[in-house]
């Protein structure tokens, strides 16, 4: 696997995508730039050697009862493809107090130290933020802004930039990669040079770069598969 055993890297996966309080609940998503916005009302982090689970701050305390208790009772996974087995229970408790708007369930990778940083993929900066002017205007006034929002790098074709990966989550232990490539250059292996090159400048920082994503969502898992990502767990979070 990694340095890291599975339990710590679920612990650091957490601690990269949300703020906590001193119990543990949920408070905010660390996103680098912009106000802090709400988490989900649950989250759990599924592994094959254990569960961790999170709720939000703001939920009574009955239902965060009826929540945690459920979540003691799900079983560890073998397989984590596998819909939790507590996963209608959660829904129904968390339905009766408020309607569900949102869930989602991926695999959650380490992208490995064994990534090299590829020629074709650059580290975007100050100094040639330009190519994001034409297709990442968003991304283009976070970078020239005075916050830290970490490495973005990108892969450029005449000029301006066709696919670039940054810092969705961004804690003082690690970073969850975002990817994005134009849909006209989709599936040419951009976002997999785009991610490798985040990767490298990650730990150049001394953080670890991870990165989630859907089911569903089988190109994003085909970067995770080339660059040889060890998933370490599961997530699945409700809002």
């Amino acid at each position: 696997m990694s340095a890291e055993t599975v339990e710590e890297l679920i612990r650091i996966h957490v601690a990269t995508l949300f703020g906590c309080d001193a119990d543990g609940r949920l408070r905010y998503v660390r996103e680098p730039w912009g106000d802090p916005y709400a988490p989900p009302r649950f989250f759990m982090g599924r592994t094959l050697r254990g569960n961790v689970w999170h709720f939000r701050h703001d939920l009574h305390e009955k239902l965060t009862r009826e929540l945690n208790a459920l979540c003691w009772s799900e079983p560890v996974a073998t397989d984590l493809t596998h819909p939790p087995r507590s996963l209608s229970a959660v829904r129904l408790a968390l339905q009766a107090c408020d309607q569900i708007t949102k869930e989602e369930r991926g695999p959650a990778y380490l992208i490995p130290e064994t990534v090299q940083a590829p020629t074709e993929g650059v580290l975007i900066t100050t100094e040639n933020c330009h190519v994001l002017q034409t297709e990442f205007p968003w991304m283009l006034r976070h970078i020239l802004s005075d916050i830290d929002i970490g490495p973005v790098t990108g892969v450029f074709a005449r000029g301006s930039a066709i696919s670039i990966c940054y810092c969705a989550r961004l804690s003082s232990s690690g970073a969850e990669a975002g990817v994005e490539t134009l849909e006209a250059m989709r599936g040419r292996g951009y976002a997999t040079t785009a991610v490798a090159a985040w990767a490298v400048a990650i730990r150049e920082r001394g953080l670890l770069p991870l990165y989630s994503t859907s089911w569903e969502n089988l190109g994003s898992q085909g970067v995770a598969r080339r660059l040889g990502m060890v998933q370490y767990g599961e997530d699945w979070s409700i809002e």
